[in-house]
């Protein structure tokens, strides 16, 4: 076969199989979602010279593929909105998995899209302790939640067996991400940069690194539109609508909300920011998201500077 210097592999990943469409020829496979079918799939793309393999993202069910094969392969991992979008605009009303195995084939050779940079191993750990802590999380609120509610003896008193030991789990899920950080020169020392900023606890600085590991490789502009936090202009000739935020990591827009309203009550800086936002006008609920921008812009700026948090006039 003649290979080609630029071809494109777009892949439907569900819980047991990847889909697959190789644009140059339209050749489909089907491979088990396992190693087994990872050898599989890196046989088949050794048989040209891949310049990308697209995939949505799909939450639990293509980290495999990442710890397998993103060292090997030029993965890239779109947004299924806009995936779903591309769709559309091709007028495609189909949705089967060979159907988007070969729209996302389409979608990465439209756009030229680049590969991601590859995930360290580490980064695979810390992202699953995240993950697993926050269902935790979630059990535990739904446990206190029933517990207001309960009257019997035995179901409170397995609540609050329950709640302790999702209480010592969730200590043990802290310890081990704090573990695997400090294992990390790298992660260690942004740690130690991130918690100098008065607001960001251990718990929020954790959540950066391991949902945003671009950060300090960036401007500004992209570290707040990749947090979902740049607000969306909407206009149309005369008209003019609010803006807006959306999209970008809401796991790390969550993570930077508490912090935003200890920095808005004991740090001069952002209490004088929120003061005259609110003072223009703005709802409490916006002036908020401004400081929770200002954070993630200034972790990114500090970490990028490689130099802690000073006062002013300290």
């Amino acid at each position: 076969m003649t290979k080609m210097t630029d071809d494109t592999i777009g892949i439907d990943i569900s819980k047991a199989t990847l889909d697959i469409h190789r644009l140059s020829d339209g050749k489909t496979m089907s491979f088990s979602n396992c190693p087994v079918g990872f050898k599989a799939l890196s046989r088949f793309c050794a048989k040209t010279a891949v310049a990308r393999v697209v995939y949505e993202a799909t939450g639990a069910y293509h980290s495999g593929l990442e710890r397998a094969l993103g060292a090997h392969l030029p993965l890239v991992k779109v947004n299924p909105l806009q995936a779903r979008r591309f769709a559309q605009a091709q007028g495609l009303r189909a949705k089967t998995d060979a159907v988007d195995a070969k729209m996302l084939a389409d979608m990465g050779n439209a756009f030229a899209l680049e590969p991601d940079e590859p995930a360290a191993e580490i980064q695979h750990d810390l992202k699953e302790l995240r993950s697993f802590r926050s269902g935790l999380i979630k059990d535990r609120t739904g446990i206190m939640s029933r517990m207001k509610t309960q009257t019997l003896s035995i179901t409170r008193r397995q609540s609050k067996a329950r709640l302790a030991q999702v209480d010592k789990q969730i200590a043990e899920i802290n310890a081990e991400i704090e573990r695997l950080i400090n294992s990390s020169d790298k992660l260690a020392h942004s740690m130690k940069i991130l918690r100098s900023i008065p607001g960001v606890g251990a718990i929020c600085a954790a959540t950066i690194l391991i949902e945003m590991p671009e950060i300090g490789s960036m401007d500004r502009k992209q570290v707040a539109s990749l947090t979902g936090l740049a607000p969306m202009t909407r206009q149309s000739g005369q008209w003019r609508g609010k803006s807006f935020i959306q999209g970008g990591r809401k796991i790390v827009r969550d993570a930077l909300y508490m912090p935003a309203l200890v920095a808005m009550r004991h740090n001069p800086d952002f209490k004088a920011k929120y003061q005259a936002l609110i003072k223009a006008g703005k709802p409490p609920k916006v002036a908020i998201t401004a400081l929770m921008r200002k954070l993630i812009e200034l972790a990114n700026a500090l970490i990028k500077a490689d130099r802690n948090w000073v006062t002013k006039g300290a």
